[in-house]
């Protein structure tokens, strides 16, 4: 579905002009693969909040967290796996270094709960600061979108705080399968998640830096419009960027968000006087941009597993 809404908005633009927009851009749109170490960065110094408590040996570096959050990033955004592969192979490749899978797995699981409500507050920026741009009269509507939309993410956290809700589930499981072990492993989760949560300094602090983390992407399509010869003011970009995210999360079985980041641009981009060309190019330079900082990302990962698998076969 995602690759026919993408092949129609593609057939319905010029194609010619899409072309044209980012050959004025040249070779400085690729200032933007350094510049996304910003968003890394942010990211990872927000899960070593979390991780710090379990990681009393040190044996987790910085640097390490980083290249993980760079696959983790990789792997959610080109390969099939509904957003979810990434946080996956992070508690794997975190027990390369000595963390507890329950652990491990408890810091995924808040950061999952602390993107989403930074999704959130980010759409809910853009949404503001788009009725500021068009003049809307429709607050109470904005107000209404803005509780439903925190109403999961913050229903979530609470029953993970507060309730048994990943035991629950483990014991349902035990029912249907059989196995006592995933009974044990879902309890001892939901322990290390209720404790990741009590930490409530880190908690916010976490989710602030994520926050800051997408917020950093709507130079990416300031950037690429002014590349592209149509400068837009630093709302409008924001505007852009941030009711994209909310649409790629809330479509996130979609791989790569593949034809809703386009879909999402081009309909922002009509209404702040943007063309369709214009608003493709920034999506088709925001895709150039993940293919190359997200495929080094995935090769020196295989690599990594490849090292691993010839030192236990020597073994």
């Amino acid at each position: 579905m995602g690759l026919v809404v993408l092949i129609w908005l593609v057939m319905r633009a010029d194609l010619a002009g899409m072309l044209h927009a980012i050959g004025l851009a040249g070779w400085s749109v690729f200032w933007l693969i350094p510049y996304r170490l910003l968003f890394f960065l942010l990211y990872a110094v927000a899960w070593d909040l979390l991780l710090r408590p379990y990681d009393v040996r040190k044996r987790l570096t910085f640097s390490y967290l980083l290249w993980v959050a760079t696959v983790r990033e990789a792997i959610d955004r080109l390969l099939p796996v509904a957003s979810v592969g990434g946080g996956v192979v992070g508690v794997r490749l975190l027990g390369w270094r000595g963390i507890r899978t329950s652990a491990a797995a408890a810091t995924v699981i808040v950061e999952v709960l602390l993107t989403l409500i930074a999704v959130w507050a980010f759409a809910v920026i853009s949404l503001l600061l788009l009725a500021s741009i068009k003049l809307t009269t429709h607050v109470p509507d904005l107000i209404l979108t803005a509780i439903i939309g925190l109403a999961l993410p913050v229903s979530l956290t609470l029953m993970l705080r507060y309730g048994s809700l990943l035991k629950r589930l483990g014991g349902v499981l035990r029912r249907w399968v059989g196995l006592r072990s995933l009974a044990e492993g879902a309890a001892s989760l939901n322990t290390e998640v209720r404790a990741s949560l009590r930490r409530v300094p880190r908690v916010v602090l976490s989710g602030a830096l994520q926050l800051a983390a997408l917020l950093s992407g709507a130079f990416e399509v300031w950037f690429a419009l002014r590349l592209f010869g149509h400068p837009v003011g630093f709302r409008a970009a924001t505007v852009m960027e941030g009711l994209t995210q909310a649409a790629r999360h809330i479509a996130f079985l979609i791989p790569g968000g593949l034809g809703v980041q386009e879909f999402t641009l081009v309909a922002l981009g009509n209404a702040l006087g943007i063309s369709a060309e214009l608003a493709l190019g920034v999506s088709l330079v925001k895709r150039l941009r993940e293919i190359l900082c997200g495929v080094p990302a995935l090769l020196s990962w295989q690599w990594s597993e490849g090292l691993r698998l010839r030192k236990s076969a020597a073994s």
